[in-house]
């Protein structure tokens, strides 16, 4: 009576094991199921891509999102290292104090002099315990309080270091590059973004002060601002491979440092360079070309 019903439910329980065990072994944890029960990664995206009927559209980007982890890296992500907010301890007791008691983040980079010599990262909360149960709060109370610094490899695919962040305990990474210099500043946050999208409905603070959308449908945007930021926020298909940003975009595209004015054409997109100096482009203005729509007619 049973067996009907086994080879009916056999193709959806093929479906189900498959997804499991990949989605596992993409964060590292090897099952006991043989490889010749598995799906490929590749075979699992037309599968999820392919049903529409029995998925809704947000739970697809999600599963692919999870697929596409491991082709994006915490360099592609990151805080850049120019947006940290870090306070240096050599400075001024008050200046210190202003910066701590004004943060909007809950943890913050101690460093000495330069962001490279960073020597703490310090939870805010347990920064105010302290100022609230010692009758003296000073540098040296400040210094104690602060955590070991957890540093990551700007190249780590982002599936690999979900499982770091979980099995080392950590919620805040700062990036370094082969040479051990502060790239920026990864979070937990930040790459669960990646799956289900933005927490907040809004864009971001910072990406709303570099972006300012113009009637004509065209957007002027600060050079510094991150290419895949861009792209989310707007639905764009800027090309993000190797440089982060639309003045290294730029500069790979145009191969020199353009003068003010210059037009040119990236994908889909015209772009005219507003505003450039020190040797980088300060301000572009970028206008999505509407693709033409071509009419077959019969005769």
């Amino acid at each position: 009576m049973l067996t009907p019903l086994q080879k009916v439910m056999f193709p959806l329980v093929w479906l189900l094991n498959g997804i499991t065990s990949l989605v596992l072994r993409l964060f590292g944890i090897h099952t006991n199921v043989r490889i010749s029960d598995a799906v490929s990664k590749d075979e699992l995206r037309t599968i999820v891509n392919e049903s529409q009927s029995q998925i809704s559209r947000r739970n697809q980007d999600m599963l692919i999102s999870v697929l596409d982890l491991e082709k994006v890296t915490v360099d592609d992500i990151m805080v850049p290292r120019n947006e940290i907010i870090g306070i240096d301890v050599n400075g001024d007791w008050k200046s210190i104090m202003r910066q701590l008691t004004h943060s909007p983040h809950g943890r913050i980079v101690l460093y000495r002099s330069l962001l490279n010599d960073a020597i703490g990262m310090l939870r805010v909360r347990e920064a105010y315990r302290l100022m609230t149960e010692k009758k003296e709060f000073n540098k040296e109370n400040l210094l104690r309080a602060a955590d070991k610094i957890y540093f990551v490899p700007k190249s780590t695919p982002l599936n690999v270091q979900l499982v770091k962040f979980q099995h080392n305990k950590e919620k805040v990474g700062i990036v370094v590059d082969e040479y051990g210099d502060i790239q920026g500043l990864v979070t937990v946050e930040d790459i669960l973004e990646e799956i289900v999208g933005d927490f907040t409905t809004s864009m971001s603070p910072t990406l709303a002060e570099e972006v300012n959308p113009q009637s004509d449908g065209s957007v002027l945007i600060d050079g510094t601002t991150n290419v895949r930021e861009l792209n989310k926020a707007f639905n764009w298909n800027l090309p993000a491979i190797e440089a982060h940003t639309i003045n290294g975009m730029l500069l790979e595209e145009l191969e020199e440092i353009p003068e003010i004015g210059t037009q040119v054409r990236v994908s889909h997109y015209e772009m005219e360079i507003l505003d450039v100096q020190d040797n980088m482009i300060k301000q572009v203005r970028v206008k999505p070309i509407k693709p033409l729509r071509v009419s077959v007619e019969s005769h």
